[in-house]
């Protein structure tokens, strides 16, 4: 069996050793591209949402289970709200990747230098004033001597409340400003233990809804909403729907003018490419829909947000799902996608190797063979130089080493298609030990083996 496969048609050694220096390269190549490109995206990500029972905290739970259809495990952390995330996110040492925060929260240069991108705006966030009936609200000058609960600092509100108290020349210290967290701070309302609750969510937020449905708690129409979204280019200017809420109570009974920042996904600039994909992706599943304040497909969007808009999010809110998306599995899709430019590096590469390899191939096996036609050459050389009296010496020490050259030829593995290259070696040793022996007889008359065929001289093997 052995020596059936000795005699093939081509050379399985000779191939490899072919062809592994090139493979070698290329796979070193192909390494430091894939280190370079890194296209599989982290399986963990760590998302900062809000307060318990906020809308932040509701929307963390759905990013959650959108990112683990493509095998993403998503850890939420509470926060007290969108100045704490955004303190997170430019804090190197938090473990925070990405973050709900309202636009208004930062200017774009601040954004640009600490190193953030926003994923999109998911949604309006209005600015929510409940009032205790009794309190007969009618105009934001009355807030004064009042006690308002705005939320805890790490929250969006403060900041915003401030400015919105500043804008109607209400001077802070006017106010009694409790800074309780959302729940506690709506039994506090409910009891009567304070006269205004500001929040600023959407409408998916459990107290909101309960807020909207509880006797005795009115909601502040801001009639001037629209002179607020022209002072402040983060605020918009909304509608809550009359009948909205519960439309067999008719809740609430007219329409409500609301002004309302936008929550946008922000993360750090370093967070995988492919990461940002499913976040836009997650964002357009979730936030996709008709809401109370927008139509379907208006939300999310790379508008109402000074952070920089990551590229990769603007695309996919501009062309939708990639094209391998649709047809392939996001794991294999992502791949091809970060490495096509390899792919088609090493298809160009492959085209000019595929000519060049053949051609080696074939020098190499015949080089097997060529190499002794050195040793025969001075083999000649050695008897055309020699001096009159060594030539008995030489011409028998050339012929015993012409021996031993055949010896070795004899042994040489080569593949039936090449079989010609060794046959032809193998008569030329023939035909040069017969110049040794013609040399030697004519010559000196050196006792020399005869050969048939060799009382002639031959010619020269001019190799």
């Amino acid at each position: 069996m052995k020596k059936i496969f000795k005699f093939t048609i081509f050379s399985l050694r000779d191939l490899i050793v072919t062809v592994a220096p090139l493979a070698i390269l290329i796979g070193v190549a192909c390494y430091f591209a894939y280190k370079l490109i890194n296209p599989f995206p982290p399986t963990q990500v760590v998302l900062s949402t809000g307060q318990d029972s906020s809308a932040y905290a509701e929307f963390g739970k759905k990013y959650a289970q959108e990112l683990n259809k493509f095998g993403i495990t998503t850890t939420l952390k509470p926060s007290q709200g969108s100045e704490e995330n955004l303190r997170l996110l430019k804090d190197e040492g938090s473990n925070i990747d990405i973050a709900f925060v309202q636009s208004g929260s930062t200017e774009h240069a601040d954004a640009e230098r600490s190193g953030l991108i926003s994923i999109g705006s998911l949604f309006y966030e209005p600015v929510w004033l409940f009032y205790r009936e009794s309190a007969n609200l009618k105009h934001l000058t009355q807030l004064k001597q009042m006690k308002v609960n705005v939320g805890p600092d790490g929250s969006g509100v403060p900041k915003l409340f401030s400015s919105i108290l500043e804008a109607n020349d209400i001077d802070a210290s006017d106010v009694k400003i409790s800074k309780l967290t959302d729940t506690p701070a709506t039994v506090e309302l409910i009891a009567g233990r304070i006269d205004v609750l500001v929040f600023s969510s959407a409408p998916d937020g459990l107290l909101i809804q309960m807020l909207l449905r509880t006797p005795g708690i009115k909601l502040f129409d801001f009639s001037q909403a629209e002179a607020y979204s022209r002072r402040f280019p983060y605020l918009s200017h909304v509608v809550l729907p009359r009948g909205i809420v519960d439309f067999a109570r008719e809740m609430p009974v007219k329409n409500y003018h609301l002004i309302a920042p936008t929550a946008t996904l922000v993360a750090r600039e370093d967070l995988h490419p492919a990461l940002v994909d499913l976040f836009a992706q997650a964002a357009v599943s979730i936030h996709g829909g008709a809401g109370w304040f927008h139509k379907k497909g208006e939300f999310p969007n790379g508008n109402y947000t000074e952070i920089p808009v990551a590229p990769q999010a603007e695309k996919f809110y501009r062309d939708g799902t990639p094209l391998l998306q649709r047809y392939f599995p996001f794991w294999v899709a992502n791949f091809v996608e970060r490495m096509w430019i390899v792919i088609v590096a090493l298809g160009a590469l492959f085209i000019p190797l595929s000519r060049i390899l053949p051609p080696l191939y074939v020098w190499k096996v015949r080089s097997r063979v060529y190499r002794w036609y050195g040793q025969l050459r001075a083999v000649e050389q050695a008897i055309e130089d020699v001096a009159a009296d060594q030539c008995d010496v030489v011409y028998p020490a050339q012929l015993k080493r012409l021996n031993e050259i055949e010896e070795k030829v004899n042994h040489i593995s080569i593949p039936l298609s090449f079989a010609d290259e060794l046959y032809g070696l193998r008569s030329h040793i023939n035909f040069v030990r017969k110049r040794i022996v013609w040399l030697g007889e004519s010559r000196l008359h050196v006792e020399l083996p005869s050969q048939p065929g060799a009382e002639t001289e031959p010619e020269s093997t001019a190799r």
